[in-house]
């Protein structure tokens, strides 16, 4: 017998954030919001997740923050 077990990051979009300033690459543009997570899965189905953030994320330098 034997088991496929996963442990993955995972992002889902959530749609268009705010217009910011970036502190990283000094750029403003329409940021893009989306929520993070860790998550095991079992035989490719997801089984527990935990870690769940929302980030808006820049759009020319993929820097994020949380939202």
């Amino acid at each position: 017998m034997f088991f496929i077990v996963g442990l993955d990051s995972r992002q889902q979009l959530l749609g268009p954030g705010a217009m910011r300033t970036c502190p990283r690459c000094h750029n403003t543009t329409q940021w893009a919001r989306a929520r993070t997570f860790r998550q095991l899965t079992l035989f490719f189905v997801p089984v527990a997740r935990w870690g769940r953030r929302r980030v808006e994320t820049c759009g020319v330098c993929g820097a994020s923050l949380e939202a």
